[in-house]
């Protein structure tokens, strides 16, 4: 006989259990950390303000994936955690756990404030730890007995004393080298909500006895970790101290090494994070996940970390993938990396725009995604995009901060220089740390004789790279397009067999949005071609059920309705006209999407996870940052899937998507019908998408237009596109300028000036990249500017 019966898996879709999802009522459920601690993986969830407490959750999940809600939750805003080791203990939130699971809780009456990050104490490591707030509250707390002892008050509650750091939004915590190191990643300005260049964020230390803290640097800034991860450093007199950040120009890191810090640059994968406000981040961190590197998250991109960085060992960071999930932590547990997800907020918070139109709000929910350690590389194709300068000036002989040049296939300088003065040819000399040790040569003298250059750098071999001028500039910008090489075919990935092609006239899609009010199911009014088919709705075991219940119908159908006439399409492109009035074109997909399909008008937009949105276009998709964190201007291409694709949201952490067409698709497990057989939709996981298609289109900003002479086109979408070329032809001969955008805000330059006498060709150098291009003819005309991306 068996001694037992086999208890079978839980339903997962692309590494998500939608069993798993957590949820609270109110306007986000972030997960803020994720710890394996006695033979669980322990996970909390957070509210977006509640220093007092909220209804999120304590959640302890079995190694048989069993959800256990702990009964001692009291919520708020944590992200913070960490392994005490002499007293083996896991700190999370406000909970105090030991080896046998027995949960001991500090009330906020007694540590006021959203918990965001632990530290070893400086004086007393074995018996105290340090807890941080997102308002400056620094505690140490007695870990036997969980007394509490205010050191610096919360900047929310008065009286006390005030640690007054620029910028809020604290981040990140950490001790090292004699001092406590403070992050926090936004600011109080009402500038920030609207200008990501805007000042914003700090990075500050404190020794422990001193009246106030010290500034190291004014700018944005999230995780404080170093080699010692969530237990502290192991030698903290002499370990180093990792700090992530960034600023309007790119990412930053900052070490911390023998008392000193160093500062280098990265570039971003995605602009999405940008917000100077410090919102749309949720917690970045670097993380050990069982190799012999670390796991570092940063703007949308999974990084190579190596654990033994510091000043004179600086080689090894590499990006891995782009990704679009928003992650708030992840660990290692067992053979999978998990990562804490912010998958649907209840609140749009200021991530609003005219493509999206109103939707009902849903229940804010998030989930865990389980990915294989050996996948993190094959997520979404790498880019990446920064400065050491720009639009500013520079002085003569000061070196830019080292910025990051191994690690990708495809590598490029713009640089735009206004010296100032007339007849001035500044030089700008490259130099090069190829070892990562601090040693720096110079491979490269630039001689910037013309106001703009772009540079291939690809074959330029080293770890890190820094420019310096001969002369004072007035203004310069020095800025770097990354890429990889991107592999994806054409043709999407058999797991989304299925979905309607752009002919296909036998097709059920309709609108879908994840239910409030604890509901916990997803909504679907689903339509055919010939009208309404019926009222369904997906539970946690991904049963899709027929609901004959005519108010929820009514109400799915008014408060998800598809906004009608969000873009255009003309002959040349596909338009799109923001709430502001600026015009974007983008490329076509399949020539089919010039007309509406079978199921009238489809989603445009849509936020797919929290503060991040999806735009769909001509058959592309696209990530749309919130208007906070440069809007359209930073968008991105993800891939053209060339599918007609009739709604989509987010749901239990999982990425949901309408339009299967009759009778295909039987046999994939990602396409979940309805139990009578007369609905369905496609489930997976957000990044997914990537492996819809490469991004690729045709299009542009002229198609027999009558042009002004010295008056722009329109511009057109460059970013996330690979092989490119473009035509341009005249009715009568005319000089043209090409124009780039160097930065997506705005900082337009001639990147080639032509003849055209019937038609001009150009394609670009494989390396080439920028956000958008337009054109400008020199004279009246009718003319024509086609691109092919490939």
């Amino acid at each position: 006989m068996l001694a037992g019966v086999l208890q079978a898996e839980p339903v997962n879709v692309s590494g998500i259990y939608p069993g798993l999802a957590c949820f609270n009522n109110e306007g986000e459920c972030g997960t803020g950390a994720v710890v394996p601690w006695a033979d669980r993986l322990w996970v909390i969830t957070y509210a977006p303000h509640a220093p007092k407490g909220s209804s999120d959750k304590l959640y302890e999940i079995t190694p048989d994936l069993e959800q256990i809600v702990h009964p001692e939750s009291i919520g708020g805003t944590p992200a913070n955690r960490m392994i005490h080791k002499e007293s083996n203990q896991l700190f999370i939130g406000s909970y105090a756990i030991d080896a046998q699971r027995n949960v001991r809780v500090i009330p906020f009456k007694d540590m006021y404030g959203r918990m965001t990050g632990n530290a070893r104490h400086l004086t007393d490591p074995a018996n105290k730890i340090y807890y941080a707030t997102m308002e400056e509250g620094i505690y140490e707390v007695d870990v036997r007995s969980l007394v509490v002892t205010e050191l610096w008050r919360d900047e929310q509650q008065k009286g006390g004393r005030h640690a007054n750091l620029p910028g809020y939004h604290g981040k990140g915590l950490y001790s090292g080298q004699g001092r406590l190191i403070y992050a926090n990643n936004g600011d109080h300005a009402a500038e920030a909500t609207v200008n990501p260049a805007a000042p914003s964020g700090a990075l500050a230390e404190w020794d422990g006895k001193a009246d106030k803290w010290t500034v190291i640097r004014r700018n944005q800034f999230t995780d404080v970790t170093g080699p010692g991860g969530i237990t502290g450093n192991p030698d903290p007199a002499k370990d180093p101290v990792w700090t992530i950040g960034w600023d309007y120009r790119s990412l930053i890191f900052m070490c911390l090494d023998h008392g000193k810090w160093t500062s280098y640059r990265l570039p971003k994968g995605s602009h999405s994070y940008d917000g100077a406000h410090g919102w749309n981040t949720e917690w970045p961190r670097i993380r050990e996940i069982g190799g012999k590197d670390f796991l570092m998250t940063m703007h949308g991109t999974f990084w190579n970390f190596p654990a033994t960085f510091d000043s004179t060992h600086s080689a090894g960071i590499k990006p891995l993938s782009n990704y679009l999930k928003v992650i708030g932590d992840f660990a290692r547990w067992k053979d999978k990396v998990v990562f804490g997800c912010d998958d649907t907020a209840k609140a749009e918070f200021l991530n609003k725009n005219k493509a999206k139109g109103v939707i009902a709000a849903p229940q804010s929910q998030s989930n865990l995604w389980f990915v294989d350690p050996e996948k993190l590389a094959d997520i979404g194709p790498v880019i990446g995009r920064g400065a050491v300068w720009m639009n500013e000036p520079v002085k003569r002989n000061a070196p830019s901060d080292p910025y990051l040049l191994s690690g990708y296939d495809k590598r490029g300088l713009h640089l735009s220089i206004d010296a100032g003065k007339p007849g001035l040819i500044p030089i700008i000399n490259v130099e090069v740390d190829a070892a990562g040790n601090g040693q720096w040569k110079s491979v490269m003298k630039i001689k910037a004789d013309k106001p703009y250059q772009w540079l291939d750098l690809s074959k330029l071999e080293g770890t890190w790279l820094r420019l310096t001028s001969d002369s004072d500039l007035a203004k310069v910008t020095a800025f770097f397009q990354y890429a990889n090489e991107d592999t994806r075919k054409d043709l999407g990935d058999e797991i989304f067999g299925g979905l309607a092609k752009p002919s296909e006239v036998n097709v059920t899609g309709g609108v879908v949005r994840a239910r409030a009010d604890n509901a916990r199911t997803l909504s679907l009014a689903a339509v055919s071609p010939q009208g309404d088919v019926g009222y369904y709705e997906l539970d946690g075991e991904l049963k899709l059920k027929r609901v004959d219940d005519a108010a929820r119908w009514d109400h799915a159908k008014k408060q998800t309705a598809i906004p009608t006439g969000a873009v255009e399409v003309d002959a040349a492109s596909v338009l799109y006209v923001d709430e502001k009035g600026a015009r974007w074109r983008l490329p076509k997909g399949d020539p089919s999407f010039d007309q509406v399909g079978p199921l009238g008008d489809a989603r445009v937009c849509r936020e797919v996870s929290t503060e991040r949105n999806l735009f769909n276009a001509g058959g592309i998709f696209y990530e749309q940052p919130a208007n906070n964190a440069g809007g359209f201007a930073k968008a991105r291409a993800v891939a053209t899937h060339n599918l007609r694709i009739h709604d989509y949201c987010s749901y239990r952490g999982m990425f949901i998507m309408s339009g299967v067409a009759g009778g295909q698709g039987m046999d994939n497990p990602h396409i979940i019908r309805s139990d009578d057989g007369k609905a369905a939709l496609w489930t997976g996981a957000i990044d997914d998408v990537w492996k819809l298609g490469k991004p690729r289109g045709k299009g542009g900003p002229w198609k027999d237009t009558n042009v002004k002479a010295g008056v722009p086109s329109d511009p057109y979408l460059m970013t996330g596109f690979d092989k490119k070329t473009f035509v341009v032809s005249t009715k009568t001969p005319a000089t043209v300028r090409a124009q780039v955008d160097l930065t997506g805000t705005g900082n337009w330059v001639d990147y080639l000036t032509f003849k055209v006498d019937g038609r001009f060709q150009h394609d670009f150098p494989e390396a080439f990249q920028a956000y958008w291009i337009r054109f400008v003819s020199e004279s009246d005309n009718v003319a024509t500017a086609q691109l092919d991306y490939r």
